[in-house]
């Protein structure tokens, strides 16, 4: 078989070797036969001959176009959430930094680190000692004074009687109520000491003043602290729990107008988790940040399994509302090209078109087609490098099926065609 071809092919050009013969024959030739100018010419017509003939052999007839293999899928028409996505924040809803209120040296301490503690709970106790003493010596100051105020109230009623029947002077009295009336300050005076005293002994008790976990003990016991000094331990409330993030002010105006209809969701997801934990926004400042352009929001987030954590980076998804029957396809079908992003789309007679689309934004797997395809038509999602527009194809989603590693490595070749949120 191999043979007959070559004979074939002999057949049609069977000049070729005449040619080459006669060009070197001609570059054998003396100078004194035809002379330099001669020789060169007759040089030039041959190779100029001898290679439009070459040319004209080498052109067979032309193999039918070949049918190449691609995976596609079918635009579809779903109802797509209208999305924000941004980088978040934890913080915990409530921070408390304790602080000893009094001076004196710490007797006891009450938890573990990280340990959650309710509110009212026994945190660390000062030495109460001194306080008692002082509260105690208040006490008998209060005492001594009331007893005297009395006598002096006694005094004062019998200088009012003789005063009034001329038997003291009026002086006499007069500095008698004095006396009174200065005793029942001194009275009013130590029971505030004592009340203070009493507040003072109150506070070498430390108490949580919220449910939180704690975080490392600063202060270990047999530490001398000093009144709002040195921050003892630091409470954080994650049960519920914040989440803070920005989006482009752009966004704004649709926050706003969804947030009138009703509460908007937020999703919270971690690298590690398997699902994301739902929240709801709580929260939008009252300023644009000048210096990024940006505004900032807080989501509540119940948080009873404490899936998040105060300082975690999370990506945090705001869904504004549900579109109703958009025409969406799968990411790796739109292209971009040099005029912008197009898909290649199956035609009745197995050829592909070329045809420029307009995208919306990306959600998931699915890009969200503004214009230039309709639900139903098919695209290809894999094997574009190989096309161009009237090229026939076969659709082998089965095989691309079986064999999800080759699929992978197309993907990565090809390359959705967007990665932001909106357009």
């Amino acid at each position: 078989m191999k043979s007959e071809k070559n004979r074939e092919r002999n057949a049609e050009c069977g000049m070729e070797d005449d040619i080459r013969n006669a060009e070197r024959g001609a570059r054998s030739v003396p100078m004194g036969t035809w002379g330099s100018i001669g020789r060169n010419l007759a040089v030039t017509i041959l190779v100029f001959a001898g290679a439009s003939f070459l040319a004209s052999c080498s052109k067979g007839k032309q193999p039918p176009p070949r049918t190449v293999p691609v995976v596609a899928e079918a635009a579809e028409q779903k109802d797509v959430p209208l999305q924000i996505k941004a980088i978040g924040n934890v913080e915990a809803y409530n921070t408390v930094s304790i602080k000893s209120q009094v001076n004196g040296e710490i007797s006891e301490v009450f938890f573990r680190e990280g340990q959650d503690v309710k509110q009212g709970r026994m945190l660390f106790r000062i030495d109460p000692r001194p306080f008692a003493a002082a509260l105690r010596q208040a006490e008998s100051a209060l005492a001594r004074d009331r007893a005297q105020a009395r006598n002096a109230q006694e005094e004062n009623k019998r200088y009012e009687a003789l005063s009034a029947k001329g038997f003291v002077s009026r002086q006499e009295y007069d500095r008698a109520r004095t006396n009174a009336d200065a005793l029942e300050a001194v009275v009013q005076a130590d029971e505030a000491a004592v009340e203070n005293a009493r507040v003072q002994l109150e506070y070498t008790a430390i108490m949580s003043p919220i449910d939180g976990r704690t975080g490392a003990i600063a202060v270990q016991k047999g530490n001398v602290v000093k009144a709002n000094d040195a921050t003892l331990v630091t409470i954080n409330q994650i049960t519920p729990v914040y989440v803070t993030f920005s989006v482009p002010e752009q966004d704004l105006a649709n926050i706003k107008r969804y947030q009138a209809s009703g509460e908007l969701h937020v999703d919270a997801s971690l690298p590690q988790a398997a699902r994301p934990v739902a929240g709801r926004l709580t929260f939008i400042d009252n300023k644009v940040n000048t210096q990024t352009g940006t505004i900032l929001l807080k989501a509540t987030f119940p948080n009873l399994d404490h899936t998040l954590w105060p300082g975690q980076f999370v990506e945090v998804v705001l869904t504004l509302t549900t579109e109703k029957g958009r025409v969406v396809v799968a990411s790796p079908a739109v292209q971009t090209g040099q005029q912008g992003q197009f898909v290649f789309v199956v035609k009745d007679d197995g050829t592909v078109e070329l045809r420029p689309v307009t995208v919306a934004r990306t959600v998931d797997r699915w890009v969200v087609i503004e214009k230039g395809l309709q639900a139903g038509e098919t695209v290809v999602t894999d094997g574009q490098l190989r096309l161009v527009p009237g090229t026939k194809v076969e659709i082998k989603n089965e095989q691309a099926k079986q064999d999800p590693a080759t699929d992978a490595q197309s993907t990565q070749r090809s390359g959705p065609a967007t990665t932001g949120e909106k357009k």
